[in-house]
């Protein structure tokens, strides 16, 4: 998933959040629900690019099919190092419609855990404002 990827990389979470389908299942590495949607995803990867540090992507898995992605990265949050693994799937159309994250470890989840917490106001309200919009 290279136009992703690149999106990131490039902080441009407006291409990133083009390739997302309207029907995005996100699933955190953190809360056991997933959150369905573009609008929380979308600021859930807005919260994320803050809350990350020294981000990037390692390793990119492709399948011969082209529909399953895993984009291995690196990162801080805080004094925590996490290591993790970006899991996309794409529709029929290409764009992302099932993005699961996985981290390790169990600190670096810990760290990531109340790093977003502490934007969840803020993600909540961003997704329903781009809902109204």
């Amino acid at each position: 998933m290279r136009a992703f990827r690149e999106a990131v990389e490039k902080l441009d979470l407006d291409a990133a959040e083009a390739l997302l389908a309207p029907d995005v299942v996100f699933t955190s590495p953190v809360v056991f629900k997933p959150y369905a949607g573009k609008a929380i995803t979308a600021a859930i990867l807005r919260a994320v690019s803050e809350v990350f540090q020294d981000f990037r992507y390692v390793r990119e898995i492709n399948d011969v099919n082209g529909r399953d992605h895993a984009l291995v990265f690196t990162a801080r949050v805080g004094d925590r190092e996490i290591n993790g693994c970006d899991f996309i799937h794409l529709d029929e159309n290409g764009l992302i419609d099932e993005f699961t994250v996985m981290v390790r470890p169990l600190s670096g989840a810990q760290a990531l855990a109340a790093a977003m917490g502490e934007q969840f106001e803020r993600i909540a309200e961003e997704a329903r404002g781009a809902r109204s919009v």
